[in-house]
């Protein structure tokens, strides 16, 4: 069975840098895209950054140059590197996965930026 567990979230100051971690088993991790998606409070659910099987990364514009997405695949992980973070950053976020014809997600991780 497909499972993803998510860390790495907690609350940090304005400016601050939080990493994130999804750790992927019941999946052939190398061969699928991976992605985090971010749900605010009272907001929908949105894709923050996604990296694929090569290594391309997809960012939202609200993210670019302030987050970065990395995988390992020998350890079936991928990361969120989030710096100069701000109060819009703060959600619960979302490890996805799109394999076998379904849509994989995480419990979550919360972060919380706040002074």
């Amino acid at each position: 069975q497909v499972r993803l567990v998510e860390s790495g979230g907690g609350s940090v100051q304005p400016g601050g840098s939080v990493r994130l971690s999804c750790k992927a088993s019941g999946i052939n991790f190398s061969i699928y895209t991976m992605a985090w998606y971010r749900q605010a409070p009272g907001k929908q659910r949105e894709l923050v950054a996604n990296i694929t099987v090569s290594g391309n990364r997809n960012y939202a514009d609200s993210t670019k140059g302030r987050f970065t997405i990395s995988r390992d695949n020998g350890r079936r992980t991928v990361f969120l590197q989030m710096s100069s973070l701000n109060s819009e950053d703060t959600a619960v976020y979302y490890c996805n996965v799109l394999a076998r014809g379904r849509s994989y997600w995480g419990q979550g991780t919360q972060v919380i930026v706040s002074s």
